[in-house]
Parts: C-alpha cells; structure tokens; sequence
C-alpha cells in the first residue's frame, strides 16, 4: 500500500507552513530559511520493509528509515529530537512526532496524482503540496 507513496516528489505550493513552524516553536531565523525552502520528497522502500524517508533542498537534507507502526528516534530538520512513528491508516501515511510533551502530526496522501502534506500541531494546519518528478 505505501508504494503509491515511492519516487521523489517536488514541492509546488505551501500554505501557512510559516504559522505551523510557529507553532512547534522553530525560531524566526529557521522558519524564514524554512518559508523559502521547497525540498524534494522521495520515499524508497527497502529490504524487509523498511522505508525510507528523505527530504533534501538546499538548506538541509533529512532522512528517516523505519518500518510501519515501530517507533524510533528522529532528529528533524529543525533539530527537534522526537519520538516518531509511521503508520498507514485509510490510504494515508500518518507521521505522528512527540517530544516534550508535544505532539505533532503529518499525514500524507496521494490525491489526483499530487502528494499532499498535512501538517498538524494543535489547531494549526499546514498543507504542502508536491508533484512527482
């Protein structure tokens, strides 16, 4: 089911990523760096299922590799030290972030042959939006 999600995808558009970064606490430098930011997405998937996750752009280049539902440790591109877990629920890959206390969610989906990016934390919703290459 995640294969949908496998091949590199470039970002087209992102809405009220800047509020989003706000609110997990990035500071005013990270978040314009960030604001002007448009990495690429890819999504591989390995040997016994293991996936792997990279975003990469000028600015920073972050990769995560993990299976479904097992947690593991992650270290963001805004250097947040998480607890992190990805799992597929209804089509969507869900990526659910905790540290300090806080919660953070991800979800993506493949909707009209664009992968889009739904960021949550708390009632402040981000959507980036990315076309396969």
């Amino acid at each position: 089911m995640v294969e949908k999600f496998v091949g590199t995808w470039k970002m087209v558009s992102s809405e009220n990523f800047d509020e989003y970064m706000k609110a997990l606490g990035v500071g005013f430098a990270t978040r314009q760096v960030g604001n002007r930011t448009k990495p690429n997405f890819s999504l591989t998937v390995e040997d016994q299922g293991m996936i792997c996750m990279k975003s990469q752009s000028t600015f920073k280049t972050t990769e995560v590799k993990f299976k479904l539902n097992d947690p593991f440790e992650e270290t963001t591109a805004d250097d947040r030290k998480t607890t992190t877990v990805v799992s597929l629920e209804s089509g969507k890959l869900i990526q659910k972030q905790t540290w300090d206390g806080k919660e953070t969610t991800l979800e993506r989906e493949i909707t009209d042959g664009k992968l889009i990016a739904t960021c949550k934390m708390g009632d402040v919703v981000a959507v980036r939006t990315y076309v396969k290459e």
